[in-house]
């Protein structure tokens, strides 16, 4: 993948009600510090844009040197709630100051008061919920829980666990294991034969949406049903927002009962309000038995869960299944906060609300540019633009790259394109239209402005 560059160059002055860029890019005063995280970080935390982030508020970010940007990432699907939000800042500090910041496993009022609160809005039937760190722990949980659960339903021969190509599940072992991405994987020495991939039903990449394609592809696997022990698929695949058609979900929902099979969705990213619906899954007319939550659990601190079945969250016995920061003070606080507040502004319903003006805004650069936008995949406020060479479904990993840097010299404040291609849109759910179409204007200048370079 490209790196973006950090010598600072020229751009033209932006001034609008939500942005605003009024020096060189990168700014000149931040490359001791870009210098100095390259000194002491590894180079594989050089893949963002090199803009220095002083605070956040809402639906926008701040440098030290009077530039903002609407930032179109929510710190890579974070802050669904906003950035900064005045009732997560006060809970937050509330807790510290009562002196408890750590308390591994053992008891604490606020873990209860979190736990409770996730059953309580989870689909019936979701009773326990297991608090972590990051989604990673989440995703490598569920498959630890899948293969227990296989074990204690038909012994050590239902242990295949199926997760789907293209798909992305965190950066542990486990968790890459789970994944669909084959340059990810490159370093794992002794893959899993047990964990097998599938194609995902995005119409795009892969034209077959029938589950037929699915019973085929375990076929060609040589996969019994009966030998799996779970099925996990992100709500949405989140390199480029698709979402399987409903009637397959389903489906697949059949099949998992059919065969004793645990169904789990990955919601680490659609959770929360963020495709349009509380949780993501709901587009889809099923409950899962596991869910991986994360990201806009909290709209801040570090915090993951799996919520599910009473009767598979008990497998393991007292002190197997644990972590050294399991529903952390602090990150409970922040989360109670933060679902109270999404609960309490309706947010997935805004979200739903501002998906059309989304849309209508990315149709109209689409109309521009035929030709180099392959598809383009979303709901509520998560969208996928996938840049293709023209006239063709081959990925323009560079055209795509040049687009975002552009777009933040713009005052748009966006992450590295998706799988090298897809430019990737979260804003922060608070997000107003007008904010939505300011920035879909940079956009579409970028856009414009590096096909026009390209010809």
């Amino acid at each position: 993948m490209p790196e973006f560059g950090s010598a600072p160059r020229e751009v033209p002055a932006v001034s609008t009600p939500f942005r605003r860029i009024r020096t060189r890019i990168p700014v000149p005063e931040s490359i001791p510090i870009i210098e100095k995280l390259h000194r002491f970080e590894p180079r594989s935390m050089r893949g963002q844009p090199p803009i220095i982030w002083d605070r956040a508020e809402g639906f926008q970010v701040f440098d030290p040197y009077g530039n903002i940007w609407i930032d179109w990432s929510s710190g890579v699907l974070v802050a669904n709630a906003g950035h900064g939000r005045e009732e997560i800042r006060r809970a937050v500090i509330a807790q510290a100051e009562r002196g408890l910041l750590h308390n591994y496993c053992f008891p604490s009022a606020i873990r209860a008061e979190l736990a409770g609160l996730l059953v309580e809005i989870a689909p019936e039937g979701l009773d326990k919920v297991f608090l972590l760190t990051t989604g990673s722990e989440a995703t490598e949980n569920v498959l630890k829980l899948s293969r227990m659960y296989g074990a204690a339903r038909r012994g050590s021969s239902k242990k295949i666990f199926i997760s789907y190509d293209a798909s992305f599940h965190g950066r542990t072992l486990g968790a890459q294991l789970m994944g669909g991405i084959p340059k990810l994987k490159g370093w794992i020495a002794n893959p899993d034969p047990d964990i097998r991939q599938v194609p995902f039903p995005d119409g795009f990449r892969n034209p077959d949406t029938s589950f037929d394609g699915f019973l085929a592809a375990l076929r060609r696997l040589g996969v019994e049903p009966d030998d799996i022990c779970g099925i996990c698929l992100e709500t949405y695949q989140g390199g480029e927002a698709c979402f399987a058609p409903p009637e397959y979900v389903r489906a697949l929902h059949r099949f998992a009962r059919e065969h004793d099979i645990l169904l789990i969705f990955d919601e680490i990213q659609a959770a929360f309000g963020r495709t349009g619906r509380l949780w993501g899954f709901e587009h889809y007319g099923v409950i899962p038995d596991l869910i991986c939550l994360g990201k806009g659990i909290t709209s801040s601190l570090p915090l993951a869960c799996v919520l599910g079945r009473a009767d598979v969250m008990d497998l393991a016995e007292p002190g197997s299944m644990t972590s050294t920061h399991t529903g952390n003070p602090i990150c409970c606080a922040a989360s109670i906060a933060n679902i109270r507040a999404i609960l309490h502004d309706r947010l997935w319903e805004r979200a739903a609300r501002m998906e059309p003006v989304l849309h209508r805004a990315l149709d109209r650069i689409r109309a521009r540019h035929p030709d180099r936008i392959g598809t383009i995949n979303g709901k509520g406020l998560v969208a996928g633009v996938v840049v293709v060479r023209p006239g063709t479904r081959e990925y323009d990993y560079q055209t795509a790259f040049r687009i975002v840097e552009r777009a933040i010299a713009k005052g748009l404040m966006l992450f590295a394109p998706v799988g090298g291609a897809t430019i990737k849109i979260s804003p922060p759910l608070v997000i107003p239209p007008e904010a939505i179409d300011d920035g879909a204007a940079a956009l579409g200048e970028a856009f414009d402005e590096i096909v026009a370079e390209s010809l």
